[in-house]
């Protein structure tokens, strides 16, 4: 489980398509402090560590299967891509974004950008299937970034980015066109179930 608040901004060193896709993933994280088998968001995806190192900057690999690849904007990692990071969460950390699984539910467009005074309005299109679960003043996590959404019109919702999420995170790169992984709010996800039985 995940908060969707970005502890690092790691990078995409190398790429390795063997089977499974390979990533190596450059961080500022002690990678003395992590464990084979520990789960990192990568861009709000949970991947598993099966390898670290020190040179010539701290890394972590993982693997990262080809359905995993096929729901998520990972197809559109390269070299040199910056990736939001954040460590699962340990029992006491403080809960300062939301409920994350790092379980990605698809991928939705940047289709606007509008400056509002210091801050960046961005509008993201959903795909259909997701857009019901996205309710003003909900949550969502994109590229495992905890938001609140400000308002939704049909598969399109608005999202505020104040300076400080812009700089502590790689929506300073935010562009029309580009892909980013949505999660859905969890609750918003059982309360729909529960509509749908009644």
């Amino acid at each position: 489980m995940f908060t969707g608040i970005v502890t690092d901004i790691g990078e995409v060193l190398e790429l390795d398509q063997r089977g499974d896709l390979r990533a190596r993933i450059g961080t500022g994280y002690d990678v003395g402090g992590i464990s084979i088998g520990a789960s990192i968001a990568c861009d709000g995806v949970c991947l598993t560590v099966i390898g670290l190192g020190r040179a010539p900057r701290n890394w972590f690999d993982v693997e990262i299967s080809a359905e995993t690849v096929g729901k998520t904007n990972i197809g559109h990692w390269a070299a040199g891509r910056r990736l939001n990071l954040e460590r699962a969460l340990r029992v006491g950390d403080e809960l300062g974004g939301h409920i994350v699984s790092g379980h990605v539910d698809g991928v939705a467009e940047v289709v606007g950008l509008l400056p509002e005074g210091d801050s960046l309005r961005v509008t993201f299109r959903a795909p259909e299937a997701l857009a019901r679960f996205i309710a003003p003043k909900g949550s969502v996590a994109l590229n495992g970034t905890s938001l609140t959404v400000n308002e939704v019109d049909g598969r399109d919702f608005g999202i505020n980015f104040i300076p400080h999420t812009r700089t502590a995170t790689t929506w300073g790169d935010v562009a029309p066109g580009q892909t980013v992984n949505l999660e859905v709010d969890t609750m918003a996800r059982y309360v729909a179930r529960l509509q749908d039985r009644g």
